[in-house]
């Protein structure tokens, strides 16, 4: 335990540096996480938070970003997603050090230099006191609480609620307002995306599952598919969808978007269609029955 907590600290101590260095060398303020310190502020004043229509994210975001209310914006959002890769990474080496490697998905890469919340929605599924932040982002979190709910982790996630019910009880309405200016595409809807429906035939394997309600929500950028790397185990199918993945990047680099529909053509290609790969090459026997994730030190996958 005591290696492993050394690893996840390293970690955590060196992307949250990395991060704070992008945001302050590139003038991105606190990127993504700017957001849910704006949510947290106008919360304790009293205020309704969605008063720009760039604000789009529901208010239980604003309780993980009451912590770093005051620090500069820049030094927040780097203790933020230092935080969520050492909870990712200590989550990971459970059992052994292989899944670290998921840590060189161009996906986390491109969550790294926002902020983004993919990363510690993806350590949720370690930890069920953690499963609240799949509301921060339910875009991205609802696939996550489906596949990896607990009864911990849904009785946290029904608190967490109530409270920001307490505090603002028109919020959701207020949230559902802002919808219309969120800019996305949905993963199974462009092309080549149907294919990702032939997950079905592993409809046993809750990773399968995992990668087709991920394709039927809204995504914005390749960021939103790190969560996607829950999925590969072994060490092939993470060097492989690693790998691929940086030809989005490499995509990017050389090709200005005029949408998000080339957002997601190339999501699904470069991110989405790897890991159906994966799962279509895994057993068609049914997944064992797994110990309860309040119980994690016991929790197995049959895949590994």
């Amino acid at each position: 335990m005591r290696k492993r907590i050394t690893v996840a600290s390293l970690v955590g101590l060196a992307s949250g540096t990395f991060c704070w260095f992008l945001l302050k060398r590139l003038h991105q303020n606190a990127g993504d996480f700017q957001w849910a310190l704006h949510l947290a502020e106008r919360m304790l004043a009293r205020q309704n938070p969605y008063d720009t229509p760039l604000e789009q994210y529901p208010l239980p975001a604003a309780f993980f970003a009451l912590p770093f209310l005051h620090l500069s914006p820049e030094i927040a959002a780097g203790i933020f997603y230092g935080i969520s890769s050492s909870l990712l990474a200590l989550g990971l080496t459970r059992r052994d050090a292989v899944k670290l490697k998921i840590f060189l998905a161009y996906p986390y890469w491109a969550g790294l230099l926002t902020a983004q919340w993919s990363t510690i929605i993806a350590a949720s599924s370690f930890f069920p006191f953690l499963l609240p932040v799949t509301m921060a982002k339910p875009q991205v979190g609802l696939p996550v609480f489906l596949t990896r709910m607990s009864r911990r982790g849904v009785l946290a996630c029904v608190v967490l609620a109530g409270i920001s019910l307490i505090v603002m009880p028109r919020w959701p309405l207020l949230w559902l307002g802002q919808m219309g200016y969120y800019q996305h595409y949905f993963p199974l809807l462009v092309f080549p995306g149907p294919l990702l429906l032939l997950a079905l035939l592993r409809y046993r394997d809750r990773d399968a599952w995992l990668l087709l309600f991920a394709s039927l929500l809204p995504q914005r950028w390749f960021f939103d598919a790190f969560t996607l790397w829950l999925i590969p185990k072994k060490r092939w199918e993470i060097i492989l969808t690693a790998g691929f993945s940086w030809s989005a990047g490499i995509w990017r680099w050389f090709h200005q978007p005029t949408s998000f529909t080339e957002v997601g053509e190339a999501a699904v290609l470069f991110l989405y269609l790897p890991m159906l790969l994966v799962v279509l090459s895994r057993s068609a026997l049914p997944d064992v029955a797994l110990p309860d994730r309040d119980t994690p030190d016991l929790q197995k996958n049959v895949h590994e």
